[in-house]
């Protein structure tokens, strides 16, 4: 391998979850250096969102772009993110300025990379910068050396993959052989030709025997990556995990992390089984209460739904009785796999491959498509895995397009073929397409919001009608906010989910929004008032997870028993008990949970100030798709006519509803839009901005933001 550049350094030891240092990189100049954090970064900023948010804001600017060279790629762990006694962490996340919707946009990711780095003596990751040459990073705490080498040719079907080229770089870095000490990312071809290419975080699993691999799937992670010319980092250390974090009080998480742990062995097999399903239980669930994205969104179920349920994956595909947490002690193991899967379709047909999933969020795009074949959701999940293509962007993108196709919108002659709903081959086709930057992939590449306007443009040439009146249709069944697609839920029953879309401010991703459950499923959330502090809460709380290094399942689809007796089941606060002590055990501190609210809250506030520098922080960018608030054209009201009209009935001071089916569709939809428009205006009250979705001065004061850079943008909003 050639080394380009390369230093020696002394790790630093991890203490109290730390170790107070950002390595950075620019690939523009080779330039390697070691930045030593001052003692209050980490009180302020907590890891890994915040780490990432902090870097963003103060070496971008509104004029940057994903494409621009001071644009950084961050990956960051948190103080809780590399500890085996405790469920769901090793979790890091990918921050950097979008492709997609040209603000900050992070993605949480699972594996071993990040515990590696932290042994290896790092926090946080930042690269900036553009090179010349495909290259890859390797930090060696082994060795003491930091390096930049020019990336490895393996051939050419190697080279285009991000998992086959991962696992020839683990391997070559090891000396042929496989180590639990060595973890990488990687981006694939995709990623080249696509604005949501994906990083995939790869790591040897020593019980499957093979690599393995989780995703930083959305908003266009990989496509920065791949623009600045970086193949791949590589991480190494054989420091030992347990205790990884060196924890202040160690007795303290043993039992903060043994609670936990029995609560997910309780709990779990009577609620959702994530233990012995995996996400894909999910599927059964959204059918059940008419919330699966069927046909882009227009149905929330089907006759052919049982075909995509988790007892079908289970029964032919996932691997039996095999441990699958994403890093070491996750009892809660959610993330199945399958070995040996034969593809049938693709430039790798005849091939046999081993799947890291498929998760809920795979099975729902592949519905979204109007597909009902579960092995097309294998072969679907490994292509877009190895091409870096975000499972949720491409199929909720070919699905836009097959519904323009539906509505005569677009033609064959547009994209080359018949490109309809349930249409296998032409899915195929296009996914494909998408990751060699080919025929109609040059478009579908571009995602949902640039595609609305193509399309836009297409149709007023061909039938010489203004370009507003065609995007006035598009917009209707466009499945995006900020530019990123949306995630495999329909809010269209559910007015906390709406709002969770609309406010969440990377876009409609279900990591900040997910209340589908709480409000749908459970009916936890019957007011307007109790939406809206839920709209508050749930993103804090997830925003703190993102910080941190954990993964939120072990909270949020674990419900602890005594969480009942309490007058918030929702947040099922004795589980929140036993990550508050596991944060101050871990570091020393004495928080409360009100402690790290507001300390997720400063950075969810950090977060608003760069959207709203980048262009998307207003009420207008908060606003949703009118399909993603009810039945946006009538066959949709048809399909369930009778439940449309009781909640009609029930917005009426008298329930008379008109006696025209057309008339009452249409006085649901100007209710569902009124019902949002009052729910913008209690969360913005609630937490702390204008009318129109600006952050007050006092607001930013109140955590310490006010410098001159959030001054100035203030004041162009007159705020």
């Amino acid at each position: 391998m050639q080394i380009l550049r390369q230093i020696k350094y002394e790790p630093s030891r991890v203490v109290g979850g730390y170790t107070d240092r950002i390595l950075r990189v620019d690939v523009s100049t080779q330039e390697i250096a070691i930045q030593e954090l001052p003692p209050d970064f980490k009180n302020k900023y907590i890891g890994g969102r915040g780490y990432a948010l902090k870097l963003i804001w103060d070496g971008t600017t509104r004029s940057t772009r994903y494409n621009s060279p001071e644009n950084i790629l961050v990956m960051a762990s948190g103080p809780l993110g590399n500890e085996p006694g405790f469920p769901g962490t090793g979790k890091f996340i990918v921050g950097t300025i979008s492709p997609l919707t040209d603000t900050f946009i992070d993605s949480n990711v699972g594996g071993h990379f990040a515990p590696l780095l932290k042994l290896a003596g790092f926090d946080a990751l930042a690269v900036s910068g553009i090179s010349r040459q495909d290259v890859i990073i390797l930090v060696d705490g082994d060795a003491g050396t930091i390096s930049i080498a020019a990336a490895p040719s393996y051939g050419k079907e190697i080279d285009d993959g991000s998992l086959s080229f991962g696992e020839r770089l683990l391997r070559d870095v090891n000396d042929g052989g496989y180590s639990n000490s060595v973890a990488a990312v990687t981006v694939g071809k995709g990623a080249c030709n696509a604005r949501f290419g994906i990083v995939n975080s790869l790591f040897f699993d020593k019980k499957r025997n093979r690599i393995r691999s989780k995703q930083a799937g959305r908003g266009g992670t990989g496509t920065v990556m791949r623009f600045k010319g970086l193949r791949g980092i590589v991480a190494r250390s054989s420091l030992a995990r347990a205790n990884g974090n060196n924890a202040v009080d160690r007795e303290g998480v043993r039992q903060a992390g043994s609670q936990l742990k029995e609560v997910v062995l309780k709990s779990d097999p009577k609620q959702l089984h994530l233990s012995a399903w995996g996400t894909t239980v999910l599927s059964e669930y959204m059918d059940k209460f008419h919330l699966f994205p069927i046909n882009n969104y227009q149905y929330g179920q089907s006759p052919e739904s049982s075909k995509l349920f988790a007892s079908v994956f289970l029964d032919r595909y996932f691997s039996k009785k095999m441990p699958d947490g994403c890093y070491y002690g996750c009892n809660l193991a959610c993330a199945k796999g399958a070995e040996n899967v034969e593809l049938t379709r693709g430039p790798r047909a005849g091939q046999k491959v081993s799947i890291d999933g498929p998760e809920y969020e795979t099975v729902g795009a592949v519905c979204c498509m109007g597909i009902f074949d579960p092995h097309f959701v294998m072969e679907y999940n490994w292509y877009c895995d190895e091409y870096s293509l975000d499972t949720i962007s491409t199929g909720v993108t070919i699905a836009f397009f097959m519904e323009c196709f539906q509505r005569g919108l677009l033609t064959a002659e547009d994209t080359g073929y018949e490109l309809t709903f349930g249409n296998i081959e032409a899915a195929d086709r296009l996914l494909h397409e998408i990751a060699r930057g080919e025929g109609f992939g040059k478009v579908a590449g571009q995602g949902v919001a640039r595609g609305k306007k193509w399309v836009a443009q297409k149709y007023a040439a061909r039938h010489g009608t203004p370009e507003n009146s065609a995007m006035a249709e598009l917009n209707k069944f466009g499945m995006e906010v900020k530019g990123l697609e949306f995630s495999m839920y329909i809010s269209k029953e559910s007015l906390a989910q709406q709002g969770g879309y609309g406010f969440a401010l990377k876009g409609p991703q279900h990591d900040e929004a997910w209340l589908i459950f709480i409000d749908q499923v459970h009916k936890e959330l019957p007011t307007f008032e109790q939406k809206a502090n839920a709209l508050k809460w749930f993103p804090l709380i997830r925003t703190w997870f993102n910080a941190t290094g954990l993964c939120k399942l072990p909270w949020i689809d674990v419900r602890n028993p005594e969480a009942a007796s309490t007058a918030e089941p929702a947040k099922n606060l004795p589980t929140l008990a036993y990550y508050v002590k596991y944060l101050n055990a871990t570091t020393g501190s004495s928080k409360k949970l009100e402690d790290i609210l507001e300390d997720s809250e400063r950075l969810y506030i950090l977060q608003k100030l760069i959207n709203l520098r980048q262009g998307k922080g207003t009420r207008a960018s908060d606003q949703i798709p009118p399909r993603a608030m009810g039945p946006a054209y009538f066959n949709e009201y048809e399909s369930r006519a009778e439940y449309y009209d009781d909640w009609l009935k029930k917005q009426l001071d008298d329930g008379r509803i008109p006696a025209s089916p057309e008339e009452r569709h249409k006085l649901l939809m100007e209710k569902r839009m009124q019902a949002y428009q009052k729910l913008c205006d209690i969360v913005y009250e609630e937490k702390g901005f204008t009318s129109e979705g600006i952050p007050k001065r006092q607001t930013v004061t109140k955590f310490g933001l006010l410098d001159e850079q959030a001054r100035q943008l203030l004041d162009e909003f007159s705020v």
